[in-house]
C-alpha cells in the first residue's frame, strides 16, 4: 500500500511521464482498435505495425539524427504504404487478404532488420537506441513524447467524435453507405490514417511486435461486454488506459520488469477473463445457458410424454411409472429423475403415494402447447415443403421448443387452423 501511494503521487517526473504516456497510447489505440476490429482488418495492425521500421531507418539514415519527428514521420509513410500495399494486392490480383497481410509484413519487416543491421554496423554513434522500435522501452519516455501521445490522441478522439456515424456504418454496411452517397472511400482513407496514426506513435512505448496487441485486444476484449459501439468503445478504452496504468505500476514496483510487455500481459488477461466471464457471449454465459436450454428441452419432452400418455385412454391426470414412461420414449433413468424432480418443484408434476407420477392443470398446458407445436409443424412442412410425412418428425423435435407465440399464431393462420396432423393425430 505504501508503495502504491509512492506511485500514485507521481512525484517523479519520470513516473508521470511513462503512466501518463502508457495510458494516453493505451487507452486511445484501444478506440481506433475497435474500428479495426468491427471492419475484420485486426491483422492490418500488425502489418502496419511491422512496415513501420524501415521508415524509421530511412528517416535515421536520411537525416543523421534521431530526432523523434523524423522517424515518426517515415514511420507513418511506410505504415501507410503498407496499407496500400495490401489494399493494391488483395484488389488486382487473385491473392486473399490474408496472404497479402503476410506477404507485406514479411518483406517490410525484412527490409526494415536490413535497415536496421546496416546501421548498426555503419559507425554512426547516434544510431545507439533504435532497436528499442523492435520491443519498445516505455521507461524512457519523457516530456515530449507525453506531449506527442497527448495530442495524437487529441486528434484520434475528436476525428472519432466527428466522424463517428459515418464509421460506424461503415463498420457494419458498407454497401448501405455506399447506397445513402456516402464518401465510402474517403472514410475509409481517414480511418486507415487512424490506424497508421495510433500504430507509428505506439511502437516508441511497445515496439512493432507488441503494438497489434494493445491496438486489438482491448477492443475484442470490450466486443464480449456490449453489442453496442458506443459502450465497446468506452469499455475498450476503460481497459487500454488501466492496462497502461498497471504496465507502468508494475515497471515502478520491479525496475527490471519492462513496462510494454506487461501492457500486454496485463490486457491479455482482460480478454481472457472476459472471454470467461462476460455475461451474455463468455463460456460460461454460454455454458449454463446451454444447461438452461438441455433442462429445458428435457422438461417439455417429459410433459409431452405425459401429454400423449393420456391421449392414449383420455386420462390426463392419471399416474404413469417410470417403466410406462420409458416404454413410450427412451430416456435414461438418472436424467429422467432429475427432469421428473424438477418438474414437480416447478408445480408441473405431482407424486403419488404409489411413486408415479401425474400432471397439474399447468403441466398438462404445458405439455398440450408443445404436442400442438410439434404437430403444426410436421402438417407445415409436408404442406408447404413437400416433404414426406414419415420425414418430418425430427424436425418437428428441435423446432417444438423454440416457436414463440408469435411463429405459432401465424402458423395456426397460414395453415387455416387445422384439426389434424399429417398421421391423423389430433391437434391439441
Amino acid at each position: 500500500m505504501e508503495t502504491l501511494t509512492e506511485f500514485l503521487s507521481f512525484s517523479d517526473a519520470n513516473v508521470r511521464f511513462v503512466t501518463f504516456g502508457s495510458v494516453l497510447l493505451a487507452a486511445s489505440s484501444a478506440v481506433v482498435g475497435c474500428f479495426t476490429l468491427l471492419r475484420k482488418r485486426a491483422l492490418v495492425g500488425d502489418a502496419i505495425a511491422h512496415a513501420v521500421l524501415p521508415g524509421v531507418c530511412l528517416a535515421f539514415i536520411l537525416s543523421g539524427t534521431k530526432n523523434p519527428v523524423y522517424l515518426l514521420i517515415g514511420a507513418f509513410i511506410t505504415g501507410w504504404l503498407s496499407v496500400y500495399c495490401i489494399d493494391f494486392i488483395t484488389s488486382r490480383t487473385r491473392i486473399k487478404e490474408d496472404a497479402a497481410i503476410g506477404l507485406v509484413l514479411s518483406v517490410f519487416f525484412g527490409f526494415g532488420i536490413l535497415l536496421l543491421t546496416a546501421i548498426q554496423h555503419g559507425g554512426n554513434a547516434s544510431q545507439s537506441g533504435l532497436d528499442k522500435f523492435l520491443f519498445g522501452k516505455a521507461a524512457s519516455l519523457v516530456g515530449e513524447d507525453l506531449i506527442t501521445f497527448g495530442s495524437v490522441a487529441v486528434i484520434l478522439l475528436i476525428t472519432i467524435l466527428l466522424f463517428y456515424k459515418e464509421f460506424k456504418l461503415l463498420c457494419f454496411d458498407r454497401a448501405y453507405a455506399h447506397t445513402l452517397g456516402f464518401p465510402v472511400k474517403m472514410l475509409e482513407l481517414i480511418l486507415t490514417t487512424l490506424t497508421v496514426l495510433a500504430v507509428v506513435v505506439g511502437i516508441q512505448a511497445v515496439g512493432v511486435v507488441l503494438m497489434a496487441a494493445i491496438l486489438i485486444t482491448p477492443a475484442a476484449a470490450a466486443r464480449f461486454w456490449t453489442d453496442r459501439l458506443g459502450v465497446m468503445i468506452l469499455i475498450a478504452a476503460v481497459i487500454g488506459a488501466f492496462s497502461g496504468f498497471s504496465g507502468a505500476f508494475v515497471s515502478y514496483v520491479a525496475p527490471a520488469m519492462p513496462t510494454g510487455p506487461w501492457i500486454v500481459m496485463i490486457v491479455s488477461v482482460l480478454a481472457i477473463g472476459s472471454f470467461i466471464l462476460a455475461p451474455e457471449k463468455g463460456w460460461l454465459g454460454r455454458m449454463y445457458r446451454q444447461k438452461n436450454n438441455r433442462e429445458n428441452i428435457l422438461d417439455e419432452n417429459i410433459l409431452k410424454l405425459l401429454y400423449q400418455l393420456g391421449e392414449q385412454n383420455g386420462s390426463f391426470f392419471s399416474g404413469r411409472s417410470l417403466a410406462e414412461m420409458q416404454e413410450k420414449r427412451e430416456i435414461p433413468s438418472g436424467r429422467l429423475m432429475k427432469g421428473l424432480k424438477r418438474l414437480r418443484s416447478q408445480g408441473y408434476l405431482k407424486r403419488d403415494p404409489g411413486n408415479t407420477w401425474l400432471l397439474t392443470p399447468e403441466g398438462k398446458t404445458r405439455g398440450q402447447r408443445v404436442v400442438r407445436l410439434h404437430r403444426l409443424w410436421e402438417l407445415y412442412l409436408t404442406q408447404y415443403l413437400n416433404i414426406a410425412a414419415d420425414h418430418v418428425h425430427e424436425d418437428a423435435e428441435n423446432i417444438e421448443h423454440i416457436l414463440t407465440p408469435e411463429l405459432e399464431a401465424k402458423i395456426l393462420e397460414q395453415l387455416g387452423y387445422p384439426e389434424t396432423d399429417p398421421h391423423e393425430s389430433r391437434i391439441p
